[in-house]
Parts: C-alpha cells; sequence; structure tokens
C-alpha cells in the first residue's frame, strides 16, 4: 500500500507539473521574442527623424553609425530612387549598412507600408517602413540575433525544470511519509495480532496513527485485554476449585488419623497425603501460570445472605469440632445480613480460614466466628485460641508473593483478600483475646473502604469463652512459622 501510494502520488504530480510548465516555457519563449523585437522597433525609430529631413548619402551615413545597433553592423536603410527629375536624369537608390533581408522582402514592406520580420542568416530582420521628407517609403533593416530572441529562455526553461522536479520529490516524500504513517501501524497491528495469536499475551498496540487504524488498535488491546482477563480468571477458578478440595481432604485427614495402627490405617493415611500433595501442586501451578489480578468477579447483581452462609458453613465445621474437642461459638448471625458477594465465594473463603484453624491449632483449640454489621460495612471475625501467627504481615504477603512456602499453598488467605477487597474492604491479621489468631475480613456494602482507626471488634467474643483447653500439636510443623494456607 505505501508503495501504491508513491506510485499515484508520482504520476499525479508530474501530470501536474507538466500540464503547468510546458505552457508557461512556452509563455516564456514568446515573451524573449516581443521582447527583442520590440527593442528593434524602437532601434529603428531611432533613425526616422534623419530620414524626415535629409535623403544625403553622407549625412544618413553618420546618422547609421551614431546609433548602437548601426555601429556594430546591425542597421541598414533603405531609400527607393526618386522619380525621374524635369532633365530626365533618374534618381539613385541608396542602401546605407549592412543589408541582410533580401530586395523582394524590401520591396515588399515598401508596398504594403507595414513592418514585417523576415527570417534571414542567423537571426531575423525586422523591416520598418519610414516616410521620406519626398513623400517616398523608406525601409530601416534592424537585424536580430538568434541569440537575442532566445534570450533567457533556457535558463528559465531549467528552471522550470528544477522547480518541477522538486515538486515531484518532494510530493514522493509527503506520500512516502503518509503511508508510512498509514502502513506502519497497520504492520504492527498485524504483527500484535499474530504475537497473540502465539501466546505473548503481553502484547500490546501502540494507539496512534490515522483515526481508523487508532479505532482498530483500541480495539484491539480491548480485546487482549479481555482475552487476559479471562484466562486470569479461568485460572483462579481452578485454583479456588482445587482449594476448596482441602475442606474435605481435612476431614479425610482428621479421620484417618484415628484409624489407629495397622496397614490400611497408614495406606489410607499414606493415599490423603499424596492427595493432598497433588492438589497442592495443582493449585501452586495455577498460581504460577496466571497474572495477578483485582478483586473477585461476583457479576452484576451477585450477591448473598451473609448470615445463612457463616451457619451453613459452621454446620459443616462444627462436626468436626465436636470431633477434635473444640469449643465453638457463632455470634451475630440471627439476623439477614446482606452482602455484595456470590454465596460460593464467601463459603469458599470461610472454608479457607477455618481449614487454617484446623490445620494450623492443635486439637481441643477454640476457635468462633463473630459477624458485625456496622450500616456500610459488614465485618466477619474468625478468632481462635491457637499458637497465632507471628508475621501477620508475611503472612498476607504469602497469598501474592511467596505461596511456595512449605505446609502452605498461599492461596487460602488470598481467596479471602480477594473477596474482601472486590467490595472495596479488606483483610487484616491481628491478636486475638482468645490467645491466638484473629482474621477480620472487611467488607463494604457500598464500595466504601475499611475505616482503618476501629479497632478490637472481636474483643466482645472473646468474653464467651473460658481459657480452653489445650493439647499438643498433631503435626511437627510449627503453626506459627508456616502460617495458614
Amino acid at each position: 500500500m505505501r508503495w501504491a501510494l508513491v506510485k499515484v502520488c508520482l504520476a499525479v504530480t508530474a501530470m501536474v507539473v507538466i500540464a503547468f510548465a510546458v505552457p508557461l516555457g512556452l509563455v516564456i519563449r514568446e515573451m524573449a521574442s516581443d521582447r527583442a523585437f520590440s527593442d528593434a522597433e524602437r532601434q529603428a525609430a531611432m533613425i526616422a527623424p534623419a530620414l524626415s529631413i535629409t535623403t544625403d548619402r553622407e549625412e544618413l551615413t553618420r546618422a547609421v553609425l551614431s546609433t548602437e545597433p548601426g555601429d556594430r553592423g546591425r542597421l541598414a536603410v533603405h531609400v527607393p530612387a526618386p522619380e525621374k527629375a524635369a532633365d530626365g536624369t533618374e534618381g539613385e537608390a541608396l542602401d546605407i549598412g549592412t543589408r541582410r533581408a533580401s530586395p523582394k522582402d524590401v520591396e515588399t514592406v515598401r508596398k504594403a507600408g507595414r513592418a514585417s520580420i523576415t527570417e534571414v542568416t542567423d537571426g531575423f530582420a525586422l523591416l520598418q517602413p519610414t516616410a521620406l521628407s519626398t513623400g517616398d517609403i523608406a525601409v530601416v533593416e534592424v537585424f536580430v540575433p538568434e541569440g537575442e530572441v532566445s534570450n533567457g529562455v533556457a535558463t528559465a526553461w531549467l528552471i522550470l525544470a528544477g522547480v518541477g522536479v522538486a515538486l515531484i520529490v518532494g510530493s514522493v516524500a509527503v506520500a512516502d511519509r503518509l503511508g508510512v504513517r498509514m502502513v506502519q501501524p497497520a504492520q504492527r497491528l498485524a504483527g500484535a495480532a499474530h504475537d497473540l495469536g502465539e501466546g505473548r499475551l503481553g502484547t500490546r498496540v501502540p494507539e496512534e496513527g490515522p483515526t481508523e487504524l487508532r479505532s482498530a488498535a483500541v480495539a484491539f488491546n480491548s480485546m487482549a485485554d479481555q482475552v487476559v482477563q479471562l484466562l486470569a480468571n479461568e485460572r483462579e477458578l481452578a485454583a479456588d476449585l482445587s482449594h476448596r478440595l482441602r475442606t474435605p481432604l481435612t476431614v479425610l485427614r482428621l479421620n484417618a488419623a484415628s484409624l489407629g495402627e495397622g496397614p490400611a490405617a497408614d495406606q489410607t493415611r499414606a493415599a490423603v497425603e499424596q492427595l493432598e500433595h497433588e492438589v497442592d501442586t495443582i493449585i501452586r501451578t495455577a498460581r504460577e501460570q496466571r497474572p495477578q489480578t483485582t478483586g473477585v468477579q461476583t457479576g452484576a447483581g451477585a450477591g448473598c445472605d451473609a448470615s445463612e452462609v457463616i451457619r451453613e458453613r459452621m454446620g459443616f465445621w462444627s462436626a468436626l469440632a465436636e470431633d477434635e474437642g473444640r469449643e465453638v461459638r457463632l455470634a451475630g448471625v440471627d439476623r439477614t445480613v446482606r452482602i455484595p458477594v456470590a454465596r460460593p465465594e464467601l463459603a469458599a473463603a470461610l472454608d479457607a480460614l477455618l481449614g487454617n484453624v484446623f490445620r494450623h491449632t492443635p486439637e481441643g483449640t477454640a476457635f468462633a466466628v463473630d459477624v458485625h454489621h456496622s450500616g456500610d460495612a459488614v465485618i466477619v471475625l474468625v478468632s481462635d485460641a491457637g499458637p497465632g501467627i507471628t508475621d501477620p504481615e508475611a503472612a498476607l504477603a504469602r497469598g501474592t508473593t511467596n505461596p511456595g512456602t512449605v505446609g502452605s499453598t498461599g492461596l487460602g488467605l488470598d481467596i479471602v483478600r480477594r473477596v474482601a477487597e472486590s467490595t472495596g474492604g479488606d483483610l487484616r491479621i491481628g491478636r486475638s483475646v482468645l490467645g491466638g489468631t484473629e482474621v477480620r475480613i472487611w467488607i463494604g456494602l457500598h464500595g466504601t473502604s475499611p475505616d482503618h482507626g476501629r479497632r478490637g471488634h472481636g474483643r466482645r467474643v472473646a468474653r464467651r469463652f473460658g481459657r480452653p483447653r489445650r493439647k499438643e500439636p498433631r503435626t511437627t510443623a510449627d503453626p506459627a512459622t508456616s502460617g495458614p494456607s
């Protein structure tokens, strides 16, 4: 397309230059010719006064030689012979100066009484009739060299040719730049589409060039962003679904621990451990392949009753808590609390937090779930009486920067954090009044940011508990250092 545009511009410019330069060159040649013959007429008129006074050869010779063309041999005077005198003698015709025109041409001009230009050797001759005092007609001949007729024409034509070439070169250069401006964005768009098709999802196109190509670039970038977001959502879903498998795996692991000794029990525990390892591998692989996204895509109109979801999930975990001798308290779920979070997402977040309690605290450790409704936000507190987390900031950062920690995929808290941030809220980890960890989920009802100055919403929960009995941990991993998943 670029070279086609250059060829079209070259053809159009050449046609325009020819259409204007050729007539202009002809006009310049005519003007040079008119100028030369106008000068010749003026020179012929210089001798007219002398002819009107005398026809004497000597006088006319002096008058001719006194002029510039006469001195240069370019002026001649042809005086006809006078009529017969009274005594019957004939006068003599006078030819003064250098004759170049033929006698026939001179005689034709004398009889016609009109000036004429005739072609002679090396130029042209202007024949100008002039009246004599005797009533006869003399002819003044002025020689105009061929060089003076075309004087300046060649230079003017060269200038016109140079201007024409400059116009053509300039138009070609402008057309080339215009073609580059149009072609390069199209080439970048095609290259970006090829790269995106080969899997380079970070490919984007600069939004520049003509309006149509800018619109195409904007549409392409929007499409690429949507592709990346769709892939990220798919990988998030794969990781979330895999993480949700850890809830029944936790139940299996706890039940397998109570099977006692024997080959069957050992095989069951080994199978559960292998299955848990595979699920962790799936989670880590999904997290390593996906770009980080902000928030949970809950969709328009998504929401649920937080109280109902919390009661349902607590009913599931209470059975396990009873088996392990854990004291459980639940508060603030006696009324409907609508939140802008999809039911599966809230259930996954609760399962992640409660699963951490069972996974990282000893048997018999009490825990509580407390829900507070403050008008513009809902606060869910999950507290336990375990050993706590020595570095809460590192535990939160693990959800996005260090998923490879031993004993943790880092996805559990990441799921909870994304649920909170999708509503304009946040996730905090602190020290519970029960002595262990307190995880606070701030869920905004209207996209409001949490008030970071409000502390201790879980203090009232602790007053419902006595000190829970403590048992030795079931695993050798230090829960304070390994942190929640």
